[in-house]
């Protein structure tokens, strides 16, 4: 899972590199929201990662 969650946030970094170079606006805001999108995800696999051993108990 740890994998997984690596290649999010690096996802997540890249949808924010390709915004903040983008020139074009339509692109610009789909990709800040694909970025905040992502990283929000890693976010909460995280979360789940760090509860996972107490949701079996």
């Amino acid at each position: 899972m740890s994998e997984q969650l690596e290649a999010l946030r690096i996802e997540a970094i890249e949808c924010a590199l390709i915004r903040d170079l983008s020139t074009d606006a339509t692109k610009r805001e789909f990709f800040a929201k694909l970025a905040d999108h992502l990283t929000q995800l890693a976010s909460d696999v995280e979360s789940a990662m760090e509860e996972g051993p107490r949701l079996s108990a």
